[in-house]
């Protein structure tokens, strides 16, 4: 296939770029400021084509001579781009998130292709208990921005009349085998602030847990759902763990390794950051706090429908999995060896 990539310098995109191009497509990647196009080991892409744009413009900010050479040379366009940050503001979420789906599906339109566009599994808002892959996206019930406004574009997608599918991921992390993952951002941030004791406090439901799922299993999945559009057409697919770890093996990982300190989880009822000492309490603010509602929501993902149209079943994501993560962590020098 002659597919269209956007968000190809991201995480998720450089490695999806990477397997399609090993599958034997064309890939035209759209990038935005950064050119630099690697695949998760850290190697570099080179895809049929690059291009930059601005998928929060009309035309993706190029002129309709560009825009229809593009869109009349391609079969399938993936959705990858959007900020993925949880400290912005509504308008940059309505903006890049919601406003960049409207414009994809208009590309996805002029050339008459349909469109796998990259959402979240937290798009069920707060909700916990079965989420099914088939259930409504709610209208409210968010805990940030972020997912309220991939909840929108998803709808976008749906209302859009072109033939679509979804990828849902949840939490994404280091590969499974590995622990492997090329740039620590987003949930590595607080995690390094938790693991390292500088946010020593976490408000935290005892039967919470995280959905984290390995890359490999992500771009694996999305790769799997380019290549069976005209079977996937019309569902939203989760790419998630199936297995989500509880926060108390969170804990417990981290405190494996002495260098790091276990984490205090305090009921979110009884929970004040205003009382947390001063560091910690502008660190738990800008960042950690961020992520506070993950350790206090229990979704538990249904992926069979995934499975059924992809094939895969992602690898064990319990407490070795856990460990490798960590380990990985430590062997960069992203958190400290001892």
């Amino acid at each position: 296939m002659n597919i269209f990539l956007t968000g190809a310098a991201g995480l998720i995109g450089g490695e999806v770029a990477a397997r399609l191009l090993s599958a034997g497509h064309n890939v035209t990647a759209l990038v935005h400021n950064n050119r630099e196009i690697l695949a998760n080991n850290g190697s570099a892409v080179e895809p049929s084509e690059i291009v930059s744009g601005d998928v929060s413009q009309p035309l993706f900010g190029w002129n309709t001579a560009e825009w229809d050479r593009l869109t009349g040379a391609h079969d399938l366009l993936i959705h990858c781009a959007a900020t993925v940050r949880f400290d912005l503001d509504d308008e940059t979420y309505r903006r890049v998130n919601t406003g960049g789906a409207a414009n994809a599906v208009e590309f996805a339109r002029s050339g008459d292709m349909p469109i796998l566009h990259v959402s979240t599994a937290y798009v069920c808002g707060t909700r916990n208990g079965p989420i099914l892959e088939a259930d409504r996206v709610p209208a409210s019930g968010f805990a940030n921005g972020y997912e309220a406004s991939k909840a929108s574009a998803e709808k976008l997608v749906r209302a859009s009349g072109i033939p679509f599918a979804i990828a849902r991921p949840s939490i994404v992390v280091g590969e499974s085998e590995t622990g492997l993952i090329r740039q620590f951002d987003t949930t590595y941030a607080a995690f390094k602030l938790i693991a390292e004791g500088r946010v020593g406090h976490m408000p935290a439901r005892a039967d919470a847990t995280l959905d984290f799922v390995p890359l490999d299993h992500v771009a694996a999945g999305i790769v799997a759902l380019a290549q069976n559009m005209r079977r996937a057409e019309g569902g939203a697919y989760h790419l998630v763990s199936g297995r989500p770890i509880p926060v108390q093996m969170f804990t417990d990982g981290i405190a494996a390794f002495p260098q790091f300190q276990r984490p205090k989880l305090v009921d979110p009822g009884s929970f004040d950051p205003a009382e947390l000492p001063a560091l910690e309490r502008r660190l738990y603010k800008r960042v950690a706090g961020l992520y506070a509602s993950y350790f206090q929501r229990n979704p538990q993902f249904d992926d069979r429908g995934a499975q059924e149209m992809t094939g895969l079943v992602c690898p064990p994501t319990g407490a070795d999995y856990l460990h490798r993560l960590i380990t990985h962590c430590i062997d960069v020098g992203f958190l400290k060896a001892e």
